[in-house]
Formats: C-alpha cells, structure tokens, sequence
C-alpha cells in the first residue's frame, strides 16, 4: 500500500489502543493507514521522530477561539503550532446571535478541526477584557433558549454541546436559574452539558448535583472559594455522587481555574480529571495557563502517568464529544497526530494564584500531523 506520510520510529502513545512502543505511524487519503514497525512508505513521504512522542491528535476541550468576534478570541491555527492541538473545542465564545459569524469566518476556514459548546446567551461570551468585564448570564433575558435549540439542530457537524456559565462573576444576581434553562436546551437537543463554575454563589454542590451523566463540569479543580475540596482537603461528597453517576470532569485551567493546592488534594485521594483543557483565550495565554502542553505538563507534575494525562486529551476528550473517530490512532481514524517531547529539567510552573512548582519533566509541541499531512510553521506547509 501507499501511504503519503509515514512518521518514523516515534514513541507511539496510543491510550485508545493500549499502545506505548516504538513504532512507525502511516497516513493515506487523509486516514490513520497504519501503526506498526518498519512500514515501507511506498513513495510517500517519511519523517524521521526517533527521540520523540507520536499520539493522537490532541483534543483541548475548552478553549476560545472566536477570534474577532469576541475579546476573548485567539487564533486557533496560531494555537495549534504552539501546542500541538489538532481540535479546539470552543466552550460558548458564540451563542445562538452570533453563531452564525464564527462558523463563516472562523470555523469552515480554520485548517484545525473547531467543535464547539454553544452557549445558551444570545451573544454568547460577549465583554470579557482586560478593561470590561460583564457577566453574561447576569441577564436572565439573554437566555435563548428556542434560538439555542434551532442553532444547534442546524449546526449538528460542529456543535456538540451546550454551554452555559454560573457563579458570582458569571451569573451574579441570576444565581444558577440560568443552569435551568440550559439544562432545558441540553434535553430538547439530545446533547451535553458543559457548565463553567466561579465564585459562589451557587456553590459548586449545588450544581454539580443538577449534572447528568455525560454532562462536563469545567473547572472543577478549581482554587477556594467553591474549591471541590473542604478546608482539610477532602473531597466532597457531592463531587464524588457526581462522578458515580457519570457526570465528567474537566479542567479548565484558564486564568482564574486551577490551584496546586486543589489538585494535590485531589490526586492524594485518587481523583483524576476525565479530561485535561487550556480554557486558552486572550487574557490568560500569556500565564498561568500559556497552552494545552504547559497545562498537561502540570499532572505529570501531580503525579499522573504519561500515558493517562495523554488519554485525558485524546481518547476521553473524544467520548465527552462523542466522536469516536477523534483521539485514536486507529486504522481508517482521522489523520490527526501530535509530535511532543518530554525533556527533563528545572520547569518553574505556575498555578492561577501564583504558586509556582518547579518541575524535572515537562512537555513540548513538536509538530502536528492534520489530515494525514505535515503541518507546522517551521515547515511552510499551511
């Protein structure tokens, strides 16, 4: 068989399959073709990645990539280089008003893969800077809740979820009423249910027990106050019910969602994120949260194995979308892969309240494969 691409002897990484061994990786007509040793490329290319990490094409499920539509917005083809993402799954930048913008100027465009959690506000997350900053569930008028419903039906390729944000800064004197109505537009569309948690009120018990299974609570390592930990660092028992019944757990970091302290606690008592995520936009890519490797990079620092920090951003971020074709290097799977490093070293990393570790480990993007190809600024390939 011919292959256009083959990637040669990498440090496979393959959580959806069980694999952690050298091996050569082979792409054809925009496929995964092949993972095996010593494959013969038939004339396509190959790239040498000895020394180096070969996964799926990394999933970062919360970011915000509406750049110029919102001022949250980067440029996901930037953020991709940088990180090695091959799929930015953007968490409510846009609501049903201006939905329709993103998708034509930003996502059918984009050569990185965009999915997307619409927001249950009109305008989605509309005025959030460095200068003004207006919660938008503070309104309870914003709720779009028929608007979300007809977006999302007409947009089934990419949305793949419901996005809504509560909390004191979120929603402010709207409380958790805006949960209501999102969880409302979740059920009339068959899909999940990503909600954003800051500040109480409500607390973080309050709504994490409205979650469903399949249902994702972002930020849920998130620092004191609404912390899912007690003041002796045990896990509370709502979080705990929480996961019984399925509901996911994602990260979220961002510029105010992960504290040191908190995911200590966690790990010590065997709680690990189903999945690991930037929550990258414009106020936090310069620190604490930089991009989806640092923050990877950070549970290895807890203490997380290689290969299950890798599954927290390839194979389980593919199942809260319900894309199984995402986050696996399966024959006849999409062609999507990341190169990373792991260097060892002094790496000082920072927490969103200023705690910083220094860690021996940590890991680098080292290019991405989309679509079967090569793509990477070095490279001239875009």
């Amino acid at each position: 068989m011919a292959f256009d691409l083959v990637l040669r002897n990498g440090r496979v990484i393959d959580p959806s399959q069980g694999i952690d061994r050298v091996a050569d990786v082979a792409f054809a007509g925009g496929k995964v073709a092949a993972v095996g040793a010593g494959l013969d490329p038939g004339g396509g290319a190959v790239r040498d990645v000895s020394g180096l990490i070969v996964t799926p094409g990394l999933i970062d499920l919360h970011t915000h990539v509406y750049w110029g539509g919102t001022s949250l917005g980067i440029d996901a083809e930037d953020f991709a280089r940088r990180s090695a993402v091959t799929t930015c799954v953007d968490t409510g930048s846009a609501g049903p008003g201006n939905f329709p913008g993103f998708r034509k100027h930003v996502i059918d465009p984009s050569q990185i893969r965009i999915l997307v959690y619409l927001h249950v506000s009109f305008a989605g997350i509309f005025a959030f800077s460095e200068r003004v900053m207006v919660g938008e569930s503070h309104d309870i008028r914003l709720m779009a809740a028929r608007d979300a419903v007809e977006v999302a039906d007409g947009n089934r390729d990419v949305i793949i979820g419901i996005k809504v944000r509560i909390g004191r800064i979120a929603s402010g004197p709207a409380g958790i009423a805006p949960l209501d109505v999102a969880l409302q537009v979740a059920d009339e569309t068959g899909l999940p249910l990503m909600v954003h948690i800051d500040e109480p009120p409500p607390s973080y018990e309050a709504v994490v027990d409205r979650l469903r299974p399949g249902d994702v609570l972002t930020h849920c390592f998130r620092p004191f106050p609404n912390a899912p930990v007690t003041r002796d660092g045990k896990i509370k028992p709502e979080v705990l019910a929480a996961r019984q019944r399925g509901v996911l757990f994602d990260i979220g970091h961002g510029k105010g969602s992960f504290s040191w302290k908190t995911g200590r606690a966690m790990l010590a008592q065997g709680f690990k994120p189903d999945t690991i995520s930037s929550d990258v936009h414009a106020l936090c890519i310069n620190g604490p949260a930089y991009d989806q490797v640092t923050t990877l990079s950070k549970f290895l620092e807890l203490g997380m194995p290689l290969d299950e920090v890798i599954a927290a951003s390839t194979v389980n971020a593919a199942k809260a979308l319900n894309r199984p074709e995402l986050g696996t290097l399966r024959p006849g799977s999409v062609g999507d892969a990341s190169i990373l490093s792991l260097k060892d070293g002094a790496f000082p990393l920072e927490d969103v309240r200023g705690e910083i570790v220094t860690a021996d480990r940590r890991i680098f993007a080292e290019g991405v494969v989309v679509n079967g190809r090569w793509w990477h600024p070095a490279e001239g390939t875009k």
